[in-house]
């Protein structure tokens, strides 16, 4: 495919342009400096520059460039093009890297105005904010914080070496590459550390004010940054990876006497630690660390500190109180004297939206919890017998996973609050309470014959519980790290298990005796699918491979790599030897299970994927992204069939009905829709909801749906 950046192409994406040099719409070149050729958009949400994707050869890249409406505003070019010269000059993995040509122009035919662009590195990772998301709304530990700490400050020792401070540290402005090296991206507003520069910080001048709310420090605030000014902001991102709590939350911050209360909500951060991170963030640049070396002679010592007490032991933590996610606020350049021409559109307009390079993602969204859960309202758009059922409030934490039993009599949910509830799923009645885990409870399963329950816990557990008399019956170990993701086989004999330790591990369930550790992955395992015969395992992880097993004697079969970053989701067809694979870097690809080839490259989507679900038939696949669609495609062909783009925020998952006639999905935007698969039209959509919805099921008689959500409670609805 190719793509035409010119801004007044009346078609740029033209299926037509595919293998052309020249646009056949509006006769722009396709092949940038006689090498990139443009393959798609993957962003244009900011208000200050498009981001594409490019193929040089055989290599992905991205091209970033200047919107045209900013292109009479000076300020806005020469920010633009300083992004270019500072990434040149820094060569360390944790800086995206720019091609030798750095910046250049590109002009469009019958154009007077050119279009500024440059080339860079794509980062196959998250930036931090959505990583956080992903890994279930995980806060860091100390030891995990003081790597990471070190990280950004060994790329910060080289930025000011080079003479520049960053003046925009922030969770979105840090990306998490596969193999674990944090990026410090979007140098659009470093400033260059000049004798001139720093001679005016004493008067009025011609300095560019750089402002991202509860990051920025306030000498930056009033146009006079200095180094140590990016060590406030770095203070302040690790808080909210500490604690979740958003910066400016009047739980955590007094904006009156300009104090931060944050420490109990990291209650189990040492002292030593904490004093650090209120020290780098300290009003007065004078009493914060004098230069990055100093930083990083701190970092080594608390290092040595806590590995000599031992005291910071466990890979995961709990959150006191839900992780705040609102949308991403703008960072906002302003010139003192300088003002950009139509300051009311380009001030508010600019955002430093760094290298949305691994899709396109868009904010993540939150929501404040400022009315009732349920409000018992539902949008119907056919004839329906919808109705809301209960409204169940037992849990003290957020909801991390649903099960219905076969018989669909039981509702099942964990949670944060480190239990699990049974309740009546026709009358709402809460039956039971598990307890015994030590930490929030992450995923559920239930055999086959309804007997046994089955939960992942973040304490390194598994633990097997008989469903009707609650009995404890096996607690398995092995994990070393938080337990996330369960999927059992066909026969329900075998259990899988996978989590943080990077390990995948199989269990008889009979038994409780771990047969096989599988180990392959060097990222985050974040999917895992078994072949309906029974035969095949297949994973898919953050180092953006899949590895294909033998699920009775755990032999590696195939290693598939072909995903340029993380693979979100992976679903096998019902015949066991077709597989599809969705990630970071919003390709679907369809895989030969048996000989590890790959089949075709499905692409259309702009975001991340999220889901994928195969129908019941083999016939039909769908997709869920975070850009707001879902796709449904010809498995076979690879024939994209419908776009249901009603969702108003990224779709968090995908089910189809067992008759594979009815598409459920579940979204950021706080709804539920239904979808007529052989229509392609929406059915109805459930609403109410004032939190993201989390997670649903479909009870197997198909007359219930239950719905997990950010507030703690669950809804039952009666189809």
């Amino acid at each position: 495919m190719s793509y035409c950046i010119n801004p007044d192409c009346p078609y740029p994406e033209d299926p037509a342009n595919a293998d052309r040099p020249v646009c056949c719409q509006c006769g722009s070149q396709l092949i940038l400096l006689d090498r990139y050729r443009v393959v798609k958009l993957l962003s244009d949400n900011s208000g200050f520059a498009n981001i594409y994707e490019v193929q040089d050869g055989q290599v992905v890249k991205i091209l970033k460039t200047l919107k045209q409406r900013h292109n009479e505003n000076q300020k806005a070019v020469e920010l633009f093009v300083q992004e270019a010269t500072v990434l040149s000059q820094l060569d360390h993995p944790g800086i995206p890297k720019i091609d030798p040509q750095g910046y250049f122009q590109y002009f469009p035919p019958n154009r007077p105005e050119p279009v500024h662009c440059f080339i860079m590195e794509k980062i196959d990772g998250p930036n931090l904010k959505e990583w956080m998301l992903q890994q279930g709304n995980l806060l860091i530990n100390e030891m995990q914080a003081l790597e990471w700490l070190e990280q950004i400050t060994r790329i910060l020792h080289l930025v000011h070496r080079k003479n520049y401070f960053h003046r925009d540290i922030k969770l979105q402005n840090i990306m998490l590459r596969s193999t674990g090296q944090l990026v410090l991206i979007d140098f659009g507003t470093a400033r260059e550390m000049t004798y001139t520069y720093l001679a005016r910080m004493g008067h009025s001048g011609n300095v560019t004010k750089v402002s991202s709310a509860g990051y920025t420090p306030p000498e930056q605030q009033q146009g006079r940054a200095v180094p140590q000014s990016d060590f406030y902001a770095l203070g302040r991102t690790f808080i909210y990876l500490l604690t979740g709590k958003q910066l400016e939350d009047k739980d955590i911050y007094d904006p009156y006497t300009n104090e931060f209360y944050w420490r109990r909500f990291a209650p189990d951060i040492s002292r030593e630690f904490a004093d650090f991170i209120d020290r780098l963030m300290a009003y007065r640049a004078i009493d914060r660390p004098k230069d990055t070396a100093e930083i990083l002679e701190i970092v080594t010592r608390l290092q040595q500190s806590s590995a000599r007490n031992n005291s910071i032991t466990q890979l995961e933590r709990i959150p006191v109180t839900k992780i705040q996610l609102t949308p991403d606020s703008p960072t906002i350049p302003q010139e003192e004297e300088i003002q950009p021409s139509q300051p009311s559109k380009w001030m508010l307009s600019l955002f430093a939206t760094g290298l949305l390079v691994a899709g396109g993602y868009g904010s993540w969204q939150g929501y404040q919890y400022t009315l009732p859960f349920w409000t018992g309202e539902a949008k119907v758009t056919a004839e329906n017998n919808i109705a809301i059922a209960q409204t169940l409030t037992g849990h003290t934490s957020f909801v991390n996973d649903l099960a219905i039993s076969p018989d669909s009599r039981l509702l099942v949910s964990a949670s944060a609050d480190k239990t699990i509830k049974v309740w009546e799923l026709a009358t709402g009645e809460l039956l039971q309470t598990l307890t015994g885990a030590n930490s929030f409870v992450n995923a559920l399963t239930i055999t086959l014959d309804g007997s046994f329950l089955i939960g992942a816990s973040a304490d390194r557990t598994i633990r097997i519980w008989n469903l009707e008399t609650g009995e404890l019956t096996k607690t398995l170990r092995g994990h070393t790290s938080f337990v996330d993701a369960l999927v059992m086989s066909p026969d329900g004999q075998i259990l899988v298990s996978t989590g943080a330790d990077r390990t995948i591990r199989i269990w008889n369930l009979e038994t409780g005796e771990m047969l096989h550790v599988l180990q392959g992955h060097s990222g985050f395992v974040n999917a895992l699918a078994i072949s309906s015969d029974g035969e095949t395992l297949v994973s898919g992880s953050a180092d953006a491979s899949l590895q294909v097993w033998n699920l009775k004697t755990g032999e590696n079969l195939h290693s598939l790599i072909g995903h340029s970053s993380f693979i979100n989701a992976i679903a096998i067809g019902p015949n066991g030897k077709t597989l599809a694979s969705g990630g970071a870097d919003t390709t679907i690809k369809i895989w030969d299970l048996q000989t590890g080839e790959e089949v075709q490259t499905l692409q259309g989507h702009t975001g991340f994927i999220n889901d994928l679900a195969i129908s019941p038939d083999g016939e039909i696949l769908v997709s869920a992204s975070a850009d707001t669609s879902i796709r449904v495609w010809q498995l076979k062909t690879g024939e994209e069939i419908y776009v249901f783009d009603d969702h108003g925020n990224y779709v968090n998952s995908v089910e189809i009905s067992q008759d594979g006639t009815t598409l459920t999905s579940s979204s950021a935007d706080k709804t539920i829709k239904f979808w007529d698969l052989g229509m392609g039209t929406e059915l109805y959509t459930l609403t109410g909801y004032q939190y993201h919805i989390n997670y649903f099921a479909i009870s197997p008689d198909g007359r219930f749906v239950a719905t997990g959500s950010g507030d703690n409670a669950i809804a039952i609805w009666k189809i």
